[in-house]
Formats: C-alpha cells, sequence, structure tokens
C-alpha cells in the first residue's frame, strides 16, 4: 500500500471513531404506548399513538431531547387486564423506556397500577378517566393525568340536564370499575346538588345482547333523560334499540366520551339521527386557539396527509397525547437525562406550556398530577356526515 493511500485509510478511520460518540449521543429515547390497538372498531389507540407520533414529529425536528430523537414503541393490550400487565411489566423491564402513555380503558390501567407503582415507571394517562388511576394512594405517585375524570365529568354531565330543564335523569352504567367510579362521583354531587334528581341506576355489563330493558324502566321510573357510561359498542347498541320505540319514549342521552374512542356513528347507523345523543368532550378541534392549531395542522398535513380537522378521529385522545407529549419531553429536558424518578419528579415543576388544548401553568405540581380541570368541559354532537362539534347550549 502507497503512503499516501495508508494515510487516506488512517484519517478515515479516525473519521469514522469521531462519529461514535456522535452515534453514541443519539440513541433513541424510547417512548412507549400501552393501549386497544387490537380491539375492533376501537379508534382510541390510533388517536393516542397519532398524537404521540405527531408532537415527536415536532421535538425531533428541532433537536430531539438532550439531542437525541424520540422514538415510539406500541404495544396491545386489546382491552385486556392481563395482556396489559404483560406489557407493562415488558416495557418496565426496558430501561430505554422513559415513559408509558396509556389507552381509554380505566379498569386495564386501575389493574396496573400495583406494577406501575412498584416498577417506578411514569404512566401518562390520556384518555382514561376514573379517578383512582392518579388518586392511587403512591407515594411518590407515578401518574400523569391530562384528560379528564369522572369527578368532574358526572356532574358536567348531570348540570347539562337540568340546564336543558332535564329535573330527573337516570344512570345507565357499565358494570365496571369505570362505572363504578361514576356512579361514586353522581352520588356525591347527588348528595350536594337536588337538581336534577337521580330517580335510579341501572347496570349492564360486557357484552350484553341489549340494554333496552334497563332503558325502560329508568324512563318507567320518571327519567327525562339518561346519562349514559358506555364505549362506542354498547352506545350504538342503545341508540338503535331507543330509536326502535314510539318517540315520547325517546328521552335524551347524555353520554361519558368513550362513545367517541371507536366507530360508534357507523355503528348506530340512521338510527343516531332518530335519538338525542350528546356527549361530555374536553377539546374541541374547532374551538381551539388560532396559533396551536395552526402549528398542530402544519405537523399532520406533512406527517401524516391530515388536510382537515373533520378528518381526525377520537379527537380528544390525540390533542391529549400531542400536549402529554411536548411536556413529557420537557420534562426529560428538565431532569438533564432520562432516568425514571428524575423524569417524574420533573414533571412536577415544569414551566408554562402553551399547548393545544390549553396554556399549563404549570402542568403539573407535587400535590396536582391533573392537568385538566372543570373550565375544559364541554358538549359536543355528531352532525349529520359523523363529524364530532361542539353544540349548541
Amino acid at each position: 500500500m502507497s503512503r499516501h493511500r495508508a494515510w487516506k485509510v488512517v484519517a478515515f478511520l479516525f473519521f469514522l471513531a469521531g462519529l461514535l460518540p456522535r452515534a453514541f449521543a443519539a440513541e433513541p429515547v424510547l417512548v412507549g404506548i400501552d393501549a386497544e390497538f387490537g380491539l375492533q372498531n376501537s379508534t382510541s389507540a390510533q388517536a393516542v399513538e397519532l398524537g404521540v407520533r405527531l408532537a415527536a414529529a415536532e421535538i425531533n425536528a428541532a433537536g430531539g431531547v438532550l439531542g437525541r430523537p424520540l422514538e415510539i414503541v406500541t404495544k396491545d393490550h386489546r382491552s385486556i387486564a392481563a395482556r396489559g400487565i404483560k406489557n407493562i411489566e415488558e416495557f418496565a423491564a426496558d430501561k430505554r423506556v422513559v415513559a408509558v402513555f396509556g389507552g381509554r380503558f380505566s379498569p386495564v390501567i386501575i389493574e396496573q397500577l400495583p406494577l406501575l407503582r412498584q416498577s417506578g415507571l411514569p404512566f401518562l394517562a390520556v384518555w382514561s378517566a376514573a379517578d383512582a388511576i392518579v388518586d392511587n394512594g403512591s407515594m411518590p405517585n407515578y401518574v400523569f393525568r391530562l384528560s379528564l375524570r369522572d369527578s368532574l365529568a358526572m356532574p358536567f354531565m348531570l348540570r347539562a340536564a337540568a340546564d336543558r330543564g332535564l329535573d330527573k335523569v337516570g344512570l345507565l352504567l357499565t358494570n365496571t370499575s369505570w362505572g363504578r367510579s361514576n356512579f361514586a362521583a353522581a352520588e356525591k354531587y347527588g348528595a350536594s346538588s337536588g337538581r336534577p334528581a337521580i330517580v335510579g341506576a341501572a347496570w349492564y355489563n360486557w357484552q350484553d345482547a341489549s340494554l333496552v330493558d334497563r332503558y325502560r324502566k329508568l324512563v318507567d321510573q320518571g327519567a327525562k333523560a339518561i346519562v349514559l357510561v358506555a364505549n362506542d359498542d354498547e352506545a350504538a347498541l342503545l341508540v338503535r334499540e331507543v330509536a326502535q320505540l314510539p318517540a315520547a319514549r325517546r328521552v335524551p342521552i347524555i353520554s361519558h366520551w368513550g362513545i367517541t374512542g371507536g366507530r360508534f356513528v357507523a355503528a348506530a347507523g340512521p338510527a343516531l339521527g332518530q335519538v338525542d345523543v350528546s356527549v361530555v368532550q374536553t377539546f374541541s378541534f374547532f374551538k381551539a386557539r388560532p396559533a396551536p392549531l395552526k402549528r398542530f395542522m402544519e405537523t399532520a398535513r406533512r406527517v401524516a396527509g391530515i388536510q382537515r380537522i373533520e378528518d381526525i378521529e377520537s379527537p380528544v385522545g390525540v390533542a391529549h397525547a400531542y400536549d402529554m407529549t411536548h411536556l413529557l419531553a420537557k420534562a426529560i429536558g428538565l431532569a438533564g437525562g432520562t432516568e425514571r424518578a428524575a423524569v417524574r419528579a420533573a414533571l412536577e415543576r415544569l414551566p408554562p406550556h402553551d399547548g393545544l388544548v390549553r396554556r399549563y401553568a404549570p402542568a403539573f405540581t407535587a400535590q396536582r398530577h391533573e392537568a385538566l380541570d372543570a373550565r375544559e368541559l364541554l358538549l359536543a354532537r355528531y352532525r349529520e356526515d359523523g363529524v364530532l362539534v361542539p353544540a349548541a347550549r
């Protein structure tokens, strides 16, 4: 080998050696998502993933976190608690995973809480609403929520009925920890307010073939509205059954937001046009502030090909996950690393952040792991084209 060529080889080797520290420094920061990806007709997990993906694209374009890119790892629990527990075990064992986002189903997350407490893995709840998810008794608490909670949702739905002059309501609830969380919230509200009167509660089980008898019982007890705690499939079944009743027996249904986590409109079909259905939400793209919305939509068009806000399915899941990802990135920067306990502590002392859903000032504190409050709540309805829009009050 000639001396000239030998120097070229040596120079090239030094060049490669110089790249190694930079390659190591650019090792991705992994963010997990554990949700109901494989559940038939569900869109909630996909919405959470979209929100995380869009925020990560913005963060990475700006240099990542600590000079490292964010990468997403997804696991599917199919709404089954045992799968969810296994997924958390796997995420916890992978020290590259700095935090995990959760999906729609509160009962799954409640079963995961002991393992989350044991593993010290920050868990970011961006859809699930059961109070016990955050009010879990852990010190320190590794769960942070940017979502609705039942003790806000249920009073809001009851007041919405009263505001419409519907002074007697019935509760139709899923027989799960989520349903029981809402029942407790309703009892607490009812003890302090006589408006509207709660005439009774009826419970149903997952995969029940019919809900109309429970609905009829509540109407027979004098209910002028039904406050429904259900997911998309059960709600669609109820709407189809109510649409077959005489018009005088069709009372308004005010629903928790589980119905927006799947293809409720398609499953309900034409019956939805014959039943008065409204649903609680924390956010609507139709009411978003112009500057954050413009920034979000520019990313959505570039990364996901989304051209209009009407094309966004399960909108609260997208918006919540988007904001929470930006908050997580700020926490990693504040912590100066990805050690989980340090990131957890940093989430409690974040600077203000101007998000899509709201301005967080701050999002969390050591005493408050809830980013949203009653000021964000609104009612929404499905338009004839199936798009969820703010309801006229």
